[in-house]
């Protein structure tokens, strides 16, 4: 497994506002838990716990990748207000050492979700 360095750093740091992921005019996630990711270049992406995601309406997915800076992946299909959007948010189990803040959170993609805000409260 590759370590973040200063050419691929990677941060993760607890958000202060209220995230909230909207899916076909439904709430499928909300926290005041979130961890923000911010890897190189790349968007940030916010965590969200478990406990704060309807589970219920995501079925995970054969679909798996692997990051040589966070591990190995696992996908969810996401289904609510009659809109399916699959493997629209990934999961890492075991992630590495460096990552292991995000073990077992979940990650939204914007493009694959209707919405994915952020509030001060």
């Amino acid at each position: 497994m590759k370590t973040p360095d200063p050419d691929h750093p990677i941060t993760i740091s607890q958000n202060p506002h209220r995230i909230r992921v909207v899916l076909g005019g439904f709430i499928v996630a909300e926290t005041t838990e979130a961890l923000t990711l911010r890897e190189g270049s790349l968007e940030p992406m916010h965590y969200i716990p478990r406990k704060d995601a309807r589970m219920d309406l995501m079925d995970r997915t054969d679909h798996k990748t692997h990051s040589p800076y966070k591990g190995d992946a696992s996908y969810f299909t996401v289904t609510a207000g009659g809109l399916v959007r699959e493997n629209a948010a990934l999961s890492y189990e075991k992630p590495s050492s460096a990552v292991r803040e995000i073990a077992g959170y979940l990650a939204f993609f914007p493009n694959r979700v209707d919405a994915i805000e952020e509030f001060a409260d």
